[in-house]
């Protein structure tokens, strides 16, 4: 696989989303199993998803809020593996592009180039890591270069000018605007701050920006296209919806849908 082949998947997911945001759900993978959670995912792709953000789940997942983490419990409750869960990417990729999230101790355990090398050979496009900062990131983004998987970087509304200059040379695939301080979890509409959020990221970086952390709602996902967003992440709301229904995959999928649509209007 090529040094780009990430990238390029991730460039070309994004630009086939003329005139507005690629939409990117996220997915617990083994959640509420595995073979549900890959069904959720084939949902998502079938329901107007341009990308899958696809979790791993993690015994002390900093990051995540109330619904996610109570997802990621209940998988590793079930058996999921981190194994198990790049299988179930590597059956997604076949239908959508897909960008691993996981916490940076998966990565350290394994190696980075035996890691980011998994990972490209079941065909996953990039790679998240929220807990892994800017220093520390340096063998990560090297593997990965390698392997052609796109190391995806994080900024927040905290992050001064200065270090989005020193995070934009890193940047591959796009960068995750975060758009709250705190963690994941539906909100209110969109934080007042995004429009100078975006400014602030596009100003640094060439790479699309995509926003995450709080869109609960296709009203609040058509805002931040509207605010400047070139992608919008959706993660909460789904995991719950997938929750609640006996049905996860017919659930998840059709509110995938309702966040299409949204963002096609």
């Amino acid at each position: 696989m090529s040094v780009a082949a990430g990238q390029d998947t991730i460039a070309a997911a994004f630009a086939a989303a003329p005139g507005r945001a690629a939409l990117m759900p996220y997915l617990m993978g083994g959640f509420p199993d595995l073979e549900s959670s890959r069904a959720i995912g084939e949902a998502y792709a079938e329901s107007g998803a341009d990308l899958v953000e696809l979790g791993v789940p993690f015994s002390d997942p900093l990051a995540d809020g109330p619904v996610i983490h109570a997802a990621g419990t209940a998988a590793l409750a079930a058996g999921a593996t981190l194994h198990g869960v790049l299988e179930v990417g590597r059956q997604l990729a076949e239908a959508v592009p897909v960008v691993l999230m996981c916490y940076a101790n998966l990565v350290f355990a394994r190696g980075a180039e035996r890691f980011a090398d998994e990972l490209a050979a079941r065909s996953i496009s990039g790679l998240i890591v929220p807990d892994l900062p800017l220093e520390e990131s340096g063998d990560a983004l090297a593997a990965c270069d390698a392997a052609g998987v796109a190391l995806v970087g994080l900024v927040a509304p905290t992050t001064p000018d200065e270090r989005l200059a020193a995070i934009a040379p890193t940047a591959r695939g796009f960068v995750y605007a975060v758009m709250v301080t705190g963690t994941t979890g539906e909100r209110e509409g969109i934080a007042a701050a995004l429009p100078a959020i975006l400014a602030r990221a596009k100003a640094h970086f060439d790479v699309p920006v995509a926003v995450g952390f709080g869109i609960g709602t296709p009203e609040a996902a058509a805002e931040a296209a509207g605010a400047g967003a070139d992608g919008v992440i959706v993660g909460s709301r789904l995991v719950r919806a997938a929750a609640e229904a006996p049905d996860p995959a017919a659930a998840a999928g059709a509110l995938v849908a309702d966040f299409a649509a949204a963002l096609r209007r």
